[in-house]
């Protein structure tokens, strides 16, 4: 199996699910050096979620997707978080510039 589409959807699910459970554990890693890295944060898998519900016809809204990301409201985490550096930001800025590279995403078949 090499096509992440053939992936069964209950062992993707609990692999998101952990994910997301990871990511609300380890408050610690913020969204900006998320994005720094990686090029996506818990906004980002906020995003997919509501793109997904749309396109499956059970439209879920912004801040009731970012609720499911972070647990809580996104102002309560938002809140607790620091201002980020004028350091992580133009790393943040950098590592985006990565993503105009990247392939478009069809959504999966099944959805």
């Amino acid at each position: 199996m090499s096509a992440i589409d053939d992936l069964d959807d209950r062992i993707a699910a609990d692999a998101f699910r952990r994910l997301v459970a990871h990511l609300r554990h380890r408050e610690d890693a913020a969204n900006i050096d998320l994005m720094a890295l990686s090029g996506f944060c818990r906004n980002c898998l906020s995003e997919w979620i509501e793109d997904a519900s749309a396109a499956a016809g059970q439209p879920i809204g912004r801040e009731e997707a970012r609720a499911l990301v972070y647990g809580e409201p996104y102002k309560d985490w938002k809140s607790r978080q620091p201002d980020a550096s004028a350091e992580q930001v133009a790393a943040m800025e950098e590592s985006l510039k990565r993503n105009e590279s990247r392939p478009a995403w069809t959504p999966f078949a099944g959805a």
